[in-house]
This record gives C-alpha cells, structure tokens and sequence, in this order.
C-alpha cells in the first residue's frame, strides 16, 4: 500500500509540505513513492522538480534544527528513493 500523492488539489507548496509531514508523522517518508502526475508530458518534469526543491527545502530544514543527522550520503539516498527508486520499484511490480 502507498500514501496517496499529493497531486491535483494539493499540488502546492503548503499540499505538499501537508503530505510530506503525514508521511514523516507515520515513518514512511522514505519509502514513498513522492511526485505523481497524470500525463508523461514534457511540462510535467515541471512539477517533478518542483516537489524536489520543497521536499529537499523540508529536510534542509530539519537538519537544521537537529531533528536529521547532517549526513549528505544518507539524506541523498533518502531523496535518490523518495524521487526515483521506490516508484520505479513500486511500479514495476
């Protein structure tokens, strides 16, 4: 099972903060899926990115206030999974 995305409605910063904090809350930020849109159209790598940088800025932020280690290696694995390899996993199954 996967949490839904935030996509269509809540494809804005504060929907996709909201999104990324409920699956912070529940422990499964890392292994989701992350951006989900409806078209492989060239202006959806637009939104792609766009969810990159708010979920890049969130974890910026919490290592700040100490709550993530300081780690480049692990926090770039965490986002490589989030934006990338658990949904090639996911739906490739």
């Amino acid at each position: 099972m996967q949490y839904g995305a935030a996509w269509w409605f809540n494809d804005t910063i504060r929907g996709i903060e909201a999104q990324i904090d409920e699956l912070m809350e529940t422990g499964a930020l890392a292994a989701s899926v992350g951006m989900l849109t409806d078209s492989r159209s060239f202006s959806s790598f637009v939104r792609h990115e766009y969810y990159r940088r708010i979920l890049c800025r969130k974890i910026g932020r919490l290592v700040q206030e100490g709550m993530y280690p300081e780690d480049i290696d692990t926090l770039g694995g965490i986002v490589k999974r989030i934006c990338y390899d658990n949904a090639s996993e996911f739906f490739e199954n």
